[in-house]
């Protein structure tokens, strides 16, 4: 369990101070507008009113006692790229920005960020991936050149056992999950004869994933 402060809480910062709940992290949420904060009080440990502009408001938080700070601010890129430099020179351990552009981006790692995200870019990314190939279900990016993709059993490979496949040697990859009927078995043996209508979770090179599966 960490404990996070999460600054900015529209829908973006919203969803975060929820799947943080779930995940049961204590969250400390702050917005400067009153109905933000009372909308996500179900979700998050505690709760304040208030600018992460305000060097005596951020002081006032404790923000060194936090394992990472998440500047959500999304519409107004002054105050998150303030907030930001605020929340490094006033001691944060770890501070996440969000950015819309690449430029943005640049300002915030210059100016205090630790890391930055990039929700719509990212999401933009993942649908046109998802949505553009056949057989892919879910994906999701380790770096540049390496994903975690969630595939259809091929046609081809019903009936036949991982170890039989070979795969890691034909095509570079490494199945490291199989899914069938909603349950996830990582792991399998690769002596497991693969069935129609299971799911396969692979690790690997975009180039080579995509090519062993026909994305």
């Amino acid at each position: 369990m960490k404990s996070i402060l999460l600054i900015g809480l529209g829908r973006f910062g919203r969803h975060i101070a929820i799947q943080l709940n779930q995940l049961g992290h204590q969250v400390m949420a702050v917005d400067s507008r009153e109905d933000r904060v009372k909308a996500v009080m179900p979700y998050v440990t505690n709760s304040l009113v208030g600018s992460g502009t305000n060097p005596a408001f951020l002081v006032s938080l404790g923000v060194r006692n936090y394992d990472v700070c998440i500047v959500a601010i999304g519409n107004d890129f002054q105050s998150s790229l303030e907030t930001t430099s605020l929340l490094k020179e006033l001691g944060a351990r770890m501070v996440v920005a969000r950015a819309a552009r690449d430029v943005q981006a640049r300002f915030l790692l210059r100016n205090g960020a630790d890391e930055v995200v990039y929700p719509e870019k990212q999401m933009a990314k993942w649908t046109a991936i998802r949505y553009s190939s056949n057989h892919l279900l879910d994906y999701i990016e380790l770096d540049s050149s390496h994903a975690m993709y969630e595939v259809s059993v091929p046609a081809h490979w019903v009936g036949h056992t991982i170890r039989g496949l070979d795969v890691r040697n034909r095509c570079h990859i490494t199945i490291i999950g199989l899914k069938k009927n909603g349950q996830l078995e990582l792991s399998p043996s690769p002596d497991l004869r693969l069935e129609a209508g299971e799911t396969l979770l692979v690790l690997g090179l975009n180039r080579d994933v995509q090519k062993c599966f026909d994305l």
